[in-house]
């Protein structure tokens, strides 16, 4: 296959491939005793110029990434009509699905054990980690900065979440200069994201270079499994999620049948799947919920963008197992304090999270900076998360659904009869002046889109 047609995901495969076989070389025929020079100038030098140049980068672009991306994602609520109970309701829905779902994944992976080995348990630096938790009291109270510019430069990532949450409510009740201020955090954020993919061009060259160093220092077998474990757990719970938890709270919500529900989103899963991105399967997803599931386009043309934007439930259960993956993996223990931590970084920073290759990576950075884990064990999951990936988007795009018909019914704007009418939608009839057919076209033209 040519440079031309191996995508960014092909290349950081090949990158993990060519990483893990390189560090199995290695560690087959040198050590730091028996070959120094080598080691000294392939291994701890190149290797680690190249991996933690790449690590580095990562971190460079998580305040502001975090900052602006929430802001952007906050003031779109720039109606101020939209901002009462329809968005309220909508707001809280998407929250309390990504807390249950992040919850879920820490419980699930601390009885799991995916990193159970403790492969890195001796390389790693307990001068880095973070000091005694503080109790959830002072958290909840250190939430709010005192000096955000303060917070900003020590990295302080719930207290700058906060802030920019607030500062983006602010903006969307302000009027003309809240729009103004919009146009400029919009082009701020896109020149972020423009770096991001800079950076993430570079991303294949950090994996191959971080994967060598790690198994040549340490070898193979010892994480054949624990990856394994790691990636069927994420994948398990991104099926319970989608296929279990958000069925049960339709129906505890709306008594509405959720098998009809998972009927009606099948082919909406399967093409969310297969472009790996929430924002492009917006029209498809917005027929769905107007034609299939009968929810007024009223409802639907606001909770479906919007969760697009801050419904990242996948994400957080992947963060949430990675998390104790990577804790367990170098022998370090959280405390419960530090699990409310990553519940309250993960739920607060899913919204306004963009669609992009490398955000969630950035996003699981910033979750193991808040208690103090090492952010370099980030490369041993970027080479198998291309499957999670396109399972996450078809959960997120799940939960969209969901709650823009428990909402929906919630304001009367629902119509029964279309729910339980299993051909309702495949007349082919428009939305929005589009037939379904030109929906998906619209989406599929868009898939070239960064994924969620």
């Amino acid at each position: 296959m040519s440079e031309k047609k191996l995508g960014l995901t092909g290349k950081i495969v090949l990158g993990m491939f060519t990483g893990i076989i390189a560090g199995i070389l290695f560690n087959l025929w040198s050590s730091p005793e028996a070959t120094p020079l080598f080691h000294g100038l392939v291994v701890d030098g190149i290797l680690r110029i190249v991996g933690e140049f790449f690590i580095t980068s990562l971190m460079m672009l998580v305040v502001p990434l975090v900052f602006v991306s929430l802001i952007v994602g906050t003031c779109q609520l720039s109606d101020p009509s939209k901002l009462g109970r329809l968005g309220g309701k909508a707001l809280v829905l998407y929250l309390v699905t990504t807390c249950i779902a992040i919850s879920i994944a820490l419980t699930v992976a601390t009885i799991v054990k995916p990193g159970s080995n403790a492969a890195f348990a001796d390389s790693f630096d307990e001068s880095v980690s973070v000091a005694e938790a503080p109790s959830f009291v002072d958290v909840v109270i250190d939430m709010v900065p005192r000096n955000p510019i303060n917070a900003m430069a020590e990295g302080n990532m719930l207290q700058i979440i906060v802030f920019a949450l607030l500062f983006g409510i602010a903006m969307a009740l302000t009027g003309k200069a809240g729009d103004r201020l919009k146009g400029f955090f919009e082009d701020v954020n896109e020149v972020i994201m423009k770096l991001v993919m800079i950076l993430m061009k570079v991303a294949p060259y950090g994996v191959f270079a971080l994967l060598a160093r790690t198994f040549a220092n340490l070898g193979f077998g010892e994480l054949l499994g624990d990856l394994l474990k790691y990636f069927l757990t994420v994948l398990l719970l991104l099926l319970v999620h989608g296929f279990v938890v958000y069925p049960l709270l339709l129906k505890l919500l709306t008594r509405l049948n959720p098998i009809v529900f998972i009927r009606k989103m099948f082919s909406n899963q399967i093409f969310a799947f297969s472009i790996s991105s929430s924002n492009a399967s917006i029209p498809v997803t917005l027929r769905t919920t107007t034609k299939r599931l009968g929810v007024n386009n009223s409802v639907s043309s606001f909770t479906v963008p919007l969760g697009a934007t801050i419904n990242m439930d996948g994400t957080a259960i992947m963060q949430g197992v990675a998390t104790v993956f990577i804790a367990q993996l170098y022998g370090v223990d959280l405390s419960f304090t530090d699990y409310l931590m990553v519940i309250l970084t993960a739920t607060l920073a899913s919204i306004g999270t963009a669609g992009v290759p490398g955000v969630g990576l950035i996003m699981l950075a910033m979750v193991l900076q808040q208690v103090g884990l090492p952010i370099d064990a980030i490369a041993l999951i970027m080479g198998i998360d291309r499957l999670l990936d396109m399972t996450r988007t078809a959960v997120n795009i799940t939960g969209d659904a969901m709650v823009t018909t428990v909402i929906g019914k919630s304001e009367g704007q629902f119509d029964e009869s279309i729910y339980n009418d299993p051909e309702a939608g495949n007349d082919g009839s428009v939305i929005g002046g589009q037939s379904v057919t030109s929906d998906a076209q619209a989406a599929t033209n868009e898939m070239k889109q960064p994924p969620s």
